[in-house]
């Protein structure tokens, strides 16, 4: 289900969601499972680079590094994970 930005009772929580989503994603498909079935679809990463449009730097960040310390990856290995081309 892809994520609504017109929907009227969308809420940060919902935004939040859809970016942990991905996160968790490419961190599972990278350092758990990257042999396996990839997670991180084309659905799942359209919603977080849409709520990444809407969120605060502040969340995404306690999110990346919350994240990041759960899979002991670093910050900088963890964009170049979220963002190779970056």
């Amino acid at each position: 289900m892809a994520l609504d930005l017109n929907d009227p009772d969308l809420e940060l929580s919902d935004l939040v969601y859809a970016y942990q989503s991905w996160v968790l994603a490419v961190l599972n498909d990278e350092k758990l499972n990257p042999e396996g079935e990839k997670l991180a679809s084309e659905e799942i990463a359209e919603d977080a680079m849409n709520a990444l449009r809407f969120l605060p730097a502040e969340v995404t960040s306690t999110v990346e590094s919350t994240l990041a310390r759960a899979y002991d990856v670093d910050a900088e290995e963890l964009a170049e994970l979220l963002f190779p081309e970056s």
